[in-house]
């Protein structure tokens, strides 16, 4: 039998690799539809309404910044 060539394993490999998580993608909007056509909000949807309510101008004047210009 024939040897196959290590590029053409590794293109099948990342072609796999493809296939695979636009399954999973796939898998998880229709998993997303159905929850929205019965009625159910996702957790992390509620958690960014709560903090969009306005608090974002509060936090911003007492935070840190991120950058050090000691060095």
């Amino acid at each position: 039998m024939a040897t196959r060539n290590p590029q053409t394993q590794a293109k099948r490999a990342r072609e796999l690799a493809v296939r695979e998580k636009r399954e999973r993608k796939k898998a998880k909007k229709a998993e997303n539809a159905a929850n929205r056509a019965a009625g159910i909000v996702p957790e992390w949807l509620l958690d960014e309404s709560e903090t969009a309510a306005g608090d974002d101008d509060e936090q911003s004047e007492d935070a840190e910044p991120l950058v050090d210009d000691a060095a």
